[in-house]
């Protein structure tokens, strides 16, 4: 290695340019990091807060979220983001309440290979629908112009209590065509002026529907 001694002004020059390029080089590639996990982060948190929500937007019961202000001129960015995603128009959560299913009871994510059950008894409201949506939030083509049940067309059974089943296949009673739409989401929507969003604070919430994964294929 050669010494200070034995080095020109100019290789003296140009080894201390080295140095500081190097040393401000580190700092941008730190500051690049930095950044970089910033807006990886904050990214994910916005995508999260859209796609699932929060104790502050939204309350849960099972697989079913409500949005506790969708459809209100003060909803939050996140609720609006989240509907608009749907692609669903909302009226406000004091005349409608809208409840989206992405999962069934187990976790699982609603897909159109599997088939599925949801169960329940008639919801105590002026009037509900229940329908299915592809994962751009559209509604599922299918010969059978099947796109949602509402309290007014569904088959009850003696007790009060309803099924719907999801499922490429057709079967009787209350069926929604799947088709190959892939990815699922299940927006149940009820006129219910008087009852709050599942809020259990007073023990007036709905008590909404099961879905069951029967079997996937």
């Amino acid at each position: 290695m050669l010494s200070h001694s034995s080095l020109t002004p100019i290789q003296i020059g140009l080894h201390k340019v080295q140095k500081r390029i190097a040393f401000y080089l580190g700092i941008l590639s730190d500051w690049a990091t930095f950044i970089g996990t910033v807006l990886i982060l904050g990214l994910g948190t916005s995508w999260y807060m859209i796609d699932v929500g929060s104790p502050l937007t939204t309350k849960q019961q099972g697989p079913w979220t409500g949005w506790v202000s969708a459809g209100r001129s003060d909803a939050d960015p996140y609720t609006r983001a989240h509907f608009a995603r749907l692609g669903s128009l909302q009226l406000s959560t004091e005349l409608i309440k809208t409840y989206v299913a992405e999962r069934d009871d187990d976790g699982g994510r609603l897909h159109s290979s599997c088939e599925y059950v949801v169960e329940g008894s008639l919801l105590d409201t002026d009037w509900w629908s229940l329908t299915a949506f592809d994962d751009r939030g559209e509604l599922i083509p299918n010969s059978a112009k099947r796109f949602s049940y509402t309290s007014d067309t569904v088959a009850v059974r003696p007790d009060g209590s309803f099924i719907a089943s999801l499922g490429r296949d057709a079967r009787p009673g209350n069926w929604l065509p799947t088709g190959g739409a892939g990815s699922l989401t299940l927006v149940l929507t009820t006129l219910d002026p008087g009852t709050p969003l599942l809020d259990d604070a007073n023990g007036t919430q709905l008590s909404l529907p099961e879905i069951r994964r029967l079997k996937c294929r």
